[in-house]
């Protein structure tokens, strides 16, 4: 029987290959994005799944998962048959809109750029997502995970966009293909929304000239339209070839805020919402050939070529969502302490919890892999904190319910003796399962205002499949559960922004480095440096040699009234809420922030070759912090910036990090590059969040804080010498990047 579905059937066996080549290619985020959300064993069901290639992925990564791959087209699901073959994974005809599955059967329920199907192929009404949402989650378990990645709107706002009218034909033509983009949009505008009525059809556009503060590059056109239908044309422009399907389709179906709405509603805790920038996507059809702006000519970063939302079902009891309602009386658990530069007369903030931290990270090996037991959906209200005038470089949501793994605060016991005892609390982790103990790493998570020091223990224990709820010690309405994740899936998701935790990956690393398990391929942004030296030539130094160094003891403890302002302590109140809006519980938190600049950090890989080794940029540099635990002050540090509030968008602070690199350390870039994905540092503490950037190094003029340059692969092997948590994760992150991590299968 024909469906709503059957205008988007793509023809012959050609246009079958060329859309799945197309699909194809970005297989690897989704599955990173997904995979690390997943439980290791249970139903999967991926919702128009297309090729079933990321299908596929799925069930070889995890074999004791059953796979299934859905998808209304029978067409695709006997192709699918036909091509990915494993005793997990089944491929199945469904409207993805209707039940396919038992209610509550379902662990995992992925929709992979198929809802926008749903919008346009039911009249574009956005409602119909609302309802076929309504009726996965109706099938997924307590406990199981929805996971989305479509597109998302970016809002009604008028804006400007730039295009190309000389790279193509600019008249009136039939073919798409030979067309110039000015006049592709032009057709774009008239055509949109295809399978309404002609009158009804296409968007309001109007041609504009360029403006003195907002020049037009030659060969460029300058439109206004609505920034929704802007992106719209944008994500579509090079898919000429099949047109007159995808003009029918309308990708943008809700906003960021909306669809985070709808999930809670909808009885989901959002574990992450954020915008994905595919980096071949932004460099090989975007950068240098789009542009956007506002009307007031204040440039609009590139548009995110997809949008991912995680949620998780959770007893009808327990919260979906916190806010911040209240300030609160701070009561002294965090101390701001001041530390005096006797050399410069700097004053440092420095703020400090009592106790000493510890990561407990249980792993076991099952099929081959490395897993990892972490404690999932843990509340972490901090992340909510206002602040005034700070918002996300990137655009991603606050997940305020994270994934991090299992802590123990050590008071006057071993370190051993802490982390069995926690572990003891787990019926699934009896001592009989334990098979041995080692020391992990040691660092300091942001040394620059955090007096604190992470130390993690390796416990080995024989494989366990375990979904248990962790004992109520958060204060809301759950501590979260104990589950397995995989390292190299998870060390994936840390690449593309799907898990943020700053620990838990700097564990997973240290763990595969220790047991000589590849990290995998990586799929953030791609780094190519090129083969030219740097000028002048520079020398390479080695941690060994740094390490020799005299020691230094730089600080003295400072008055309050001599404190920099820099860092504020403060007590707010979080509420608790659940899918109906009612207020489950309240909680005073105390948090450390920045009083005069954003919440945003940014951590650089200044990387260059030398000699024809890889290299990476260090500062020796002092900090109170490191004199607090080791007594000296000296520490090697990456260089790395909060950004000011006033510097907004991506791209805005690619150029602020550029310009303080040349200011403050003689560096000239050539290119720059995302590495990997956002992290939060201390997310217990504080709502910092830190973006890393890798920067391809030209020259090295006389800057005011000397560099020194060691080889990348030195910093891997005499990792533990560097104790900056930021240098760390730019170290492994660009080492994974360029290939260093590989090991031997």
């Amino acid at each position: 029987m024909p469906t709503v579905y059957d205008k988007q059937r793509r023809g012959n066996q050609g246009a079958y290959d060329r859309y799945l080549r197309g699909m194809d290619s970005s297989m690897r985020q989704k599955v990173a994005l997904t995979a690390a959300h997943l439980l290791c064993e249970g139903k999967v069901a991926d919702m128009g799944m297309g090729s079933g290639s990321g299908s596929f992925a799925l069930a070889a990564l995890y074999p004791d998962l059953e796979v299934v791959g859905v998808d209304v087209d029978p067409q695709m699901v006997e192709r699918a048959r036909q091509r990915h073959q494993l005793p997990n994974l089944r491929f199945v005809q469904g409207d993805i809109a209707q039940p396919c599955f038992e209610a509550g059967s379902i662990e995992a329920i992925i929709d992979s750029s198929v809802l926008h199907h749903v919008s346009s192929f039911n009249g574009y009404d956005r409602q119909a997502v609302a309802r076929c949402l309504a009726v996965q989650v109706e099938q997924l378990c307590e406990g199981g995970v929805l996971v989305v990645r479509d597109f998302v709107d970016p809002g009604p706002q008028t804006v400007w966009l730039d295009v190309r009218c000389d790279d193509g034909r600019d008249d009136d033509c039939d073919d798409p293909s030979s067309c110039s983009t000015a006049e592709l949009l032009e057709r774009f505008a008239r055509e949109f929304r295809s399978l309404l009525e002609p009158d009804k059809r296409g968007v309001a556009f109007r041609r504009v000239e360029a403006q003195p503060a907002c020049p037009l590059p030659e060969g460029f056109a300058r439109y206004e339209l609505r920034h929704s239908h802007a992106v719209e044309f944008v994500l579509r422009k090079d898919y000429r070839e099949s047109w007159s399907v995808e003009i029918q389709e309308e990708y943008t179906f809700g906003t960021q805020a909306e669809l985070e709405a709808l999930f809670a509603r909808l009885g989901l805790r959002v574990l992450a919402s954020t915008p994905i920038r595919n980096p071949w996507i932004l460099r090989n059809r975007l950068r240098d050939q789009i542009a956007l702006w506002t009307t007031a000519g204040a440039p609009i970063d590139l548009p995110a070529t997809n949008y991912v939302i995680v949620g998780q079902k959770v007893d009808a009891n327990e919260g979906v969502r916190l806010t911040e309602v209240a300030d609160a009386q701070v009561a002294g658990y965090l101390e701001l302490s001041h530390w005096r530069n006797i050399e410069t007369g700097r004053v440092y903030d420095l703020a400090r919890r009592p106790g000493l931290t510890v990561d407990v990270v249980p792993w076991f090996r099952k099929h081959g892999a490395v897993h990892l037991l972490a404690r999932r959906s843990y509340p972490r209200p901090v992340l909510v904190s206002r602040s005034a005038g700070s918002r996300a470089i990137d655009g991603a949501g606050v997940a305020s319910y994270v994934t991090e793994p299992l802590i123990a605060v050590q008071q006057d016991k071993p370190l051993g003796q802490t982390a069995e005892e926690l572990l003891s609390t787990f019926p699934d982790i009896s001592a009989d399962a334990i098979i041995a103990f080692e020391p992990g790493t040691r660092y300091y998570p942001s040394p620059g205002g955090i007096q604190e020091q992470v130390r993690s223990v390796f416990v080995q224990i024989e494989p366990v499949n375990v979904q248990e709820q962790l004992a109520p010690a958060s204060g809301f309405s759950t501590s979260g559960l104990l589950r397995a994740i995989e390292a190299r899936q998870l060390l994936r998701a840390a690449q593309v922004g799907g898990l943020p935790d700053a620990r838990l990956e700097l564990n997973t690393y240290e763990l595969c480095q220790r047991l000589g398990v590849d990290p995998g391929e990586w799929i953030g942004e791609t780094i190519s440096l090129s083969d030219a030296v740097p000028e002048p030539a520079l020398e390479a130094s080695s941690l060994r040699q740094l390490a020799g160094r005299p020691h230094r003891r730089l600080f003295r403890r400072a008055e309050p009234a001599d404190a920099s302002g820099f860092l504020e302590l403060r007590c707010a109140t979080f509420a608790e809420h659940d899918a109906q809006g009612r207020e489950l519980c309240r909680a005073d938190r105390e948090l450390v922030q920045p009083a005069t600049r954003s919440l945003n950090t940014v951590a650089v890989a200044a990387l260059c070759r030398i000699a024809g080794q890889l290299c990476i940029a260090v500062q020796d540099h002092d900090l109170p912090a490191s004199q607090c635990f080791d007594g000296n002050s000296e520490i090697l540090v990456a260089p790395a910036w909060r950004i000011p509030r006033e510097v907004s968008g991506i791209d805005a602070t690619r150029a602020w990090v550029r310009n303080r690199l040349e200011q403050e350390h003689g560096l000239s870039c050539r290119q720059s590059f995302e590495l990997g994905g956002r992290y939060f540092p201390s997310a217990g503490l504080t709502p910092e969040v830190v973006y890393p950037l890798a920067v391809e190094v030209a020259s090295m003029g006389r800057g005011a804080k000397a560099l020194t340059w060691i080889s990348l692969a030195d910093a891997v092997a005499e990792r533990e010498r560097l104790l900056d948590g930021h240098l760390r994760i730019v170290v492994w992150r660009a080492a994974h990047a360029l290939g260093l991590l590989r090991q031997d299968r």
